[in-house]
């Protein structure tokens, strides 16, 4: 797993403008885009709260916005995502065989990473004090939103 500075990749803000602004529509702050030869090719954020979505996690809302690709277009893109992948998350990185994941934190939260790195999956770590500030005021006001939407009890 390797470590890079966060500021150097214009990408990596589009992912953290993301979980803003769900932030401020009072959802869960969670962003996600997805790159492909240096183009968005979708961005998003978690939208649970929002829609009313069992499933709308900031990676699966940005695979949504995307649209659909070729396979070869996943197997060759970048996905920035806010926070370490949940398994939810994970699955879908692994099933469409993208292989490679910048990730803002994983203070906060941490999917399951080693599963990804086993499957070939490049996981680099942004360790963002910014962004962890952002989701631990969310989680520290909203406990129960938060258990929910990573499925604890």
């Amino acid at each position: 797993m390797n470590k890079k500075n966060s500021k150097s990749d214009p990408f990596w803000y589009v992912a953290f403008e993301e979980a803003k602004r769900g932030f401020e529509e009072g959802g869960i702050p969670i962003g996600a885009c997805l790159v492909y030869q240096n183009k968005v090719l979708g961005r998003g954020r978690n939208r649970r709260v929002q829609l009313g979505s069992v499933v709308r996690h900031g990676e699966l809302d940005c695979l949504e916005n995307a649209g659909r690709y070729p396979a070869k277009v996943y197997h060759q893109a970048t996905l920035y995502t806010t926070l370490s992948p949940c398994w939810m998350c994970s699955g879908a990185i692994l099933l469409y065989g993208i292989k490679r994941v910048v990730i803002g934190e994983n203070r906060n939260f941490k999917g399951p990473e080693e599963i990804l790195s086993q499957n070939g999956i490049e996981l680099i770590h942004l360790d963002d004090q910014e962004c962890t500030r952002l989701l631990s005021s969310f989680i520290e006001a909203n406990p129960q939103l938060w258990n929910e939407d990573i499925g604890k009890p």
